[in-house]
């Protein structure tokens, strides 16, 4: 009876460390034919720490010593709200925090885009961001966002007034019964007529923060936006189509909206604008490229980095066609991410 004892406790202490022992073992590689992801914290910065050798003493960074941005998302009135809306603004948010560059808040209510935000009883709002306390605002607001005039003309001081605008895809089809916002932005959703093709993009200025991390020309797959009343002496192109990838007879295409811009910086006042088309799909926000271009975007917009933004009409020789190097969406790979057998987008440079 002993020993039958001794033997159920020999073959009970044995099922109890198979588990740990199974957590110990290194996780499998995932298949060649998958792209990996960027493992959450850990992004591929070009040179070494992400902070430049900042130290915030073991302490978390807070808004009293970063730069504050507002990421406002307010999506409610969109014919399709877009599932990356999420994503979009989580990957904004950590890149953000993680690297110590600025601090985010989140938020859906526009009515926080004031400079006096008011709660829904009419009193002040107690605390929390407003136009008076932030630097930038990264937009992905959808449609007819729902602010009234004062909080229009406020946006417009706030950005003349020097403070940054960083917005994103869906961003071109905001506020359009207001005319004001397609001067602010420099241009207006047209249409996306060539659904989410494999296109080619050509890179116009790679000088520009984050710009430098993409190839000069590669292939693409996103649903890109056509953009009208956009013109090249009022903002300067950073990223186009190339019309020979696409088919221009398909229907809504408009040739009156060539050079078929998808990524443009400005100045509206002492402000800062960004915008880019990318990107429809959630796992977008996932390629280092992308992240790198919005990371670079973020900090022109808050006066971290200068480039030069002058209006200059596109170029006009044809570029090499895109090599095996580029990227688009590989097997198993979500919108963007780099196919199997292809370097990640840092190598494009």
């Amino acid at each position: 009876m002993r020993l039958k004892m001794t033997m159920l406790g020999v073959a009970a202490a044995f099922l109890t460390v198979i588990p740990f022992a199974a957590a110990q073992q290194p996780a499998a590689p995932a298949p060649a034919s998958v792209a990996p992801k960027v493992a959450p914290g850990t992004y591929p910065w070009p040179q070494g720490d992400p902070t430049g050798g900042r130290s915030f003493g073991g302490a978390a960074p807070t808004p009293s010593n970063m730069k504050r941005v507002l990421i406002w998302a307010d999506t409610r009135n969109g014919i399709a709200q877009h599932d990356m809306v999420s994503h979009a603004a989580a990957v904004i948010e950590e890149m953000g925090y993680e690297t110590g560059t600025y601090y985010s808040y989140i938020r859906t209510d526009s009515n926080i885009v004031s400079y006096h935000p008011k709660m829904t009883t009419g009193q002040p709002a107690s605390g929390g961001p407003s136009l008076a306390n932030v630097d930038a605002i990264f937009f992905l607001g959808h449609r007819e966002v729902p602010i009234d005039a004062a909080q229009k003309a406020e946006l417009l001081q706030f950005v003349k007034n020097g403070g940054g605008l960083v917005a994103a895809h869906m961003a071109l089809t905001a506020f359009d019964s207001w005319p004001e916002w397609d001067n602010l932005l420099g241009g207006r959703f047209d249409s996306h007529p060539w659904g989410q093709p494999m296109a080619t993009v050509i890179v116009e200025d790679p000088d520009f923060p984050g710009m430098q991390f993409f190839p000069q020309v590669f292939s693409f797959r996103d649903e890109f936006y056509q953009a009208k009343d956009f013109s090249v002496t009022d903002s300067r192109v950073l990223m186009r189509l190339d019309p020979a990838s696409l088919d221009m007879s398909a229907r809504g295409v408009n040739p009156a909206d060539a050079p078929y811009p998808i990524t443009w910086a400005k100045t509206y006042g002492k402000g800062r604008v960004f915008y880019s088309t990318f990107a429809h799909d959630a796992g977008t926000w996932d390629n280092p490229a992308v992240r790198r271009m919005y990371f670079g975007a973020m900090q022109w917009a808050l006066g971290l980095k200068d480039a030069d933004v002058t209006p200059r009409p596109v170029s006009t020789t044809v570029p090499p066609p895109p090599t095996r190097g580029g990227f688009g969406r590989g097997r198993g790979g979500r919108g963007g991410r780099p196919g199997p057998g292809r370097p990640g987008p840092a190598a494009g440079r």
